[in-house]
């Protein structure tokens, strides 16, 4: 059978926890979403995301002279 942790037990396993978190080096957006893709198993959001982004990139180009160089293609 499963130990049950008495309650102030958890309150500081809980408090240790949030401090490791608070002083751990901050990740980027591309790492958190990396990390959770990775560990909820969202592999599905991936192309949708790099799709958004390339779109996003092809907006920002247009603007610029590439776009003259870009237009043609379509």
């Amino acid at each position: 059978m499963a130990e049950q942790r008495a309650p102030e037990r958890a309150d500081a396993d809980e408090a240790n926890d949030f401090a490791r978190e608070a002083a751990a080096k901050k990740k980027s957006v591309v790492g958190e979403f990396w990390d959770f893709a990775r560990q909820n198993k969202r592999w599905w959001m991936t192309p949708i995301i790099v799709i958004l982004l390339l779109l996003g990139l092809l907006v920002l180009a247009t603007g610029t002279g590439v776009g003259a160089l870009i237009y043609p293609l379509f």
